[in-house]
């Protein structure tokens, strides 16, 4: 079967190199340099016995070549026939077979038990000059290296397993601690049994074999990675068709420009076509397009279009390019808009799942760098700052039979809906009557424990529910959803409602605030607030900025009014978070335009310090009072007004001081006796 392939391994440095230069999580950074998988080291040669073939493998690690005691290739790597025995011939090629039916992924799952076959071949050890065996086996990948490794099983656990599965032998390199109890020692010492290295540590080792090998002939430089070309046709009717046409002679050729793009034509059958040559593949959905979009006549040539459709990463690669100029009909963005809006360092900010690391983020990574060496656009990353947010989860219910149920539909003991009592301590769960267990996990379809934004909506309104998503907890965080909880959300929202309009009805008619001025204190608090809620905002610390709200609410309930100096900047304050009744509560103050056109609120730095401190006084190391002294007061000054304290002058009455310590803006300790 014939496929498209993207050579994004032509970009495996730049995409390790590159993550440098954009603001991500770590952990996702790590994924994707273990994705690309980027190794370098040596390809070492090994002479095949009785023959002119050489064995070519590639490994990080030159310097454990006296522990090389077998070789394993790929089933599929093109000297095994030649390397396999008249004996071996058979038991290979039924291997072979077997493996052929396994994927990359089945293959490399660590915790299943070695197989392999013997060739009955033998390779030489070109440092040491020992014949040793040559096997095949499924955990050596041919699109991996050179399809061939060297076995070390003192330093390599796969290795280690594979020689104890077929009583190979194994020798260490590294010298294991004292206490090592372990089978293969994958750790730092010196070299053992290894000739002229011994006694040299692994880095000094690999220098010194290396140098070896190149005198003797034995090596060259390598750079290889995990990351493979990447697979980019489906054969299925929807996705983007490929502009390109196959003449008859073989030739291929791409669509002409004019006649971009190549839209799919309208079928009612998409379904693949089968061949009756059971070994031919079966013809892609667009096989049975109509033949005036099927075949396509140019210079007297009679092409037929690439019938394979692209994956969805067409389209996701770089739909935030698209979004900047969407309704541009010749180009897919103009190059003075993607400029402005990309900046320095691509978009300013990407929210995704974290399942996105190794598969979008990458593939668009590379998608985005192609653009950038055509000179579409101007920035080497596409997403400048990235930040995964947490799960929502909830409790979820299994049948008898391990399948999940409606969550909706479980009900306890006592007949009442799950959610009310789902997490209360003696509770037994029942759906349609069949006892149902109880399990914890993400909102999602398959676990069918989803909660409808509608029914939530319809009962406490959309700003409750978004309020309560982002008091939640931490953006980053897995948190717990409970319907139960949303009330205290929604009593805030009502609680704001009522110290503005002075009433619990929507239709309230009336605002409450007048132009008096605002008491100091109360204008402290609000510019605390200012300061505290941009910056949570602008770390996305949602739930805490929404915290300093509800704080600040509290101040303004006693009150008859609330100035207009106070309720302006609060409500832009609310506005990101509770949008509707924010917008319904600016226009209520007297404001014809949108509060999306209002300046965000900057606090007043003099206003954040405070002018009084509180300081904790001890005698002897015990609290005895707690006094609040001027912030610019002297230490002298606050020595004085802490003896003046009454507690604290009866503890020290009649003692002599031996000691004041004073430690700034904190502490004041009297040590007497």
């Amino acid at each position: 079967l014939k496929q498209w392939m993207l050579r994004i391994t032509a970009y495996g440095d730049r995409l390790e190199r590159d993550l440098d230069l954009v603001d991500w999580p770590e952990p996702v950074k790590l994924m994707q340099r273990n994705w690309v998988g980027r190794s370098e080291g040596a390809h070492v040669t090994f002479p095949v016995v009785d023959s002119e073939d050489t064995i070519e493998v590639f490994t990080t690690r030159p310097d454990t070549l006296f522990g090389a005691t077998y070789m394993v290739l790929a089933p599929e790597h093109p000297l095994v026939d030649a390397i396999s025995t008249p004996a071996q011939a058979e038991a290979v090629a039924s291997y072979r077979q077997k493996a052929a039916r396994q994927s990359d992924r089945d293959r490399m799952i660590d915790s299943k038990t070695k197989t392999g076959v013997f060739t009955g071949g033998f390779a030489i050890n070109p440092v040491n000059g020992e014949r040793i065996p040559v096997w095949i086996a499924d955990y050596v990948l041919m699109g991996y290296g050179t399809g061939a490794i060297m076995a070390v099983p003192g330093q390599d656990t796969r290795d280690w397993e594979f020689a104890e599965v077929f009583d190979l032998p194994i020798v260490r390199t590294v010298q294991p601690p004292a206490d090592f109890e372990g089978k293969a020692y994958t750790g730092q010492g010196p070299a053992i049994n290894s000739g002229f290295l011994d006694g040299l540590h692994i880095e000094d080792a690999k220098t010194r074999m290396i140098d070896w090998l190149e005198e003797h002939g034995h090596r060259r430089r390598a750079i290889t990675y995990k990351l493979r070309d990447w697979l980019f046709s489906r054969q299925r009717y929807w996705g983007e068709p490929f502009p390109i046409l196959h003449g008859p002679d073989g030739t291929i050729r791409a669509v002409p420009e004019d006649q971009l793009p190549v839209e799919l034509p309208p079928m009612d059958d998409f379904r693949p076509s089968a061949s009756d040559d059971p070994d031919a593949p079966p013809t892609p959905p667009l096989g049975r397009a109509p033949e005036d979009w099927r075949f396509i006549e140019m210079d007297g040539v009679r092409y037929e279009r690439e019938l394979n459709t692209m994956p969805q990463w067409a389209g996701s690669c770089w739909y935030y390019l698209r979004f900047i100029d969407n309704t541009n009909g010749s180009d897919f963005v103009d190059p003075a808009l993607e400029k402005y809006w990309m900046g320095d360092h691509g978009v300013d900010l990407y929210v995704g799942g974290v399942e996105h690391a190794v598969l979008h983020l990458l593939y668009a990574r590379f998608w985005h760098k192609v653009l950038y060496d055509l000179g579409h656009v101007s920035t080497p990353e596409p997403f400048g700052r990235l930040f995964n947010q947490g799960y929502i989860q909830a409790f979820a219910y299994r049948d008898a039979r391990g399948i999940a149920v409606a969550a909706d539909d479980v009900v306890d003991q006592d007949g009442r809906p799950a959610a009310e009592v789902q997490d209360k301590p003696d509770r037994s769960f029942f759906y349609q009557g069949e006892p149902v267990t109880q399990e914890y996990g993400k909102m999602g379809k398959s676990l069918k424990n989803a909660v409808s934004p509608d029914e939530i909506n319809e009962r406490f309104g959309c700003d409750t529910l978004r309020l309560y998503e982002m008091y939640l907890g931490p953006l980053d965080a897995s948190k717990p959803w409970n319907t139960r909880d949303i009330v205290g959300v929604n009593r805030f929202i009502r609680r704001v409602w009522r110290v503005f309009t002075g009433s619990d009805e929507e239709a309230a008619d009336r605002i409450r605030i007048s132009d008096a001025e605002s008491p100091e204190a109360l204008t402290r608090a609000l510019h605390k607030t200012i300061a505290k809620v941009t910056d949570d905002l602008e770390g996305m610390r949602f739930n805490t900025a929404i915290a300093a709200l509800i704080e600040f609410v509290s101040l303004l309930v006693p009150l008859d009014e609330v100035p207009r100096s106070v309720a302006e900047p609060f409500v832009l304050l609310l506005s990101p978070l509770a949008p509707h009744v924010a917008e319904e509560l600016w226009s209520r103050m007297g404001h014809a335009e949108s509060l999306a056109y209002e300046a965000w609120p900057e606090a007043d730095e003099s206003l954040l310090v405070e002018d009084t401190m509180p300081i904790a006084v001890q005698v002897n190391g015990k609290l005895r009072a707690n006094i609040q002294v001027p912030s610019d007061a002297s230490k002298d000054a606050i020595l004085d007004q802490a003896r003046a304290d009454e507690n604290v002058a009866r503890h020290i009455e009649g003692k002599t001081m031996r000691r004041e310590i004073y430690v700034p803006g904190r502490i004041v300790n009297f040590v007497a006796n």
